[in-house]
């Protein structure tokens, strides 16, 4: 069986809190990191991350990177204290 391709939406979900989104990007949202860590162009960034050309719709290509490398940033101010206490409940 093959892997499911992710889908996008063009910005993630407005929440104070973690979101089913969150999770399921959670990898996209630290390669984004790690892409803006070492100055990565955004173009090239969401050609490989979003399956997006940039030059079709620069436009909206740069709001989808925008936003989610914003959410991406939130997690690692905020969100991650969600998954800490998660992690720490008894199952």
């Amino acid at each position: 069986m093959g892997q499911a391709i992710p889908t996008f939406l063009d910005e993630p979900p407005a929440s104070q809190t973690l979101t089913d989104y969150d999770r399921e990007h959670m990898v996209l949202y630290l390669r984004l990191l790690d892409s803006a860590r070492d100055g990565a162009d955004w173009r090239e960034v969401v050609q490989i991350l979003f399956g997006l050309d940039p030059e079709l719709d620069p436009t909206h290509s740069r709001h989808m990177h925008d936003t989610h490398l914003a959410r991406a940033r939130w997690m690692t101010e905020h969100g991650y204290r969600e998954l800490v206490q998660e992690s720490q409940r008894p199952r």
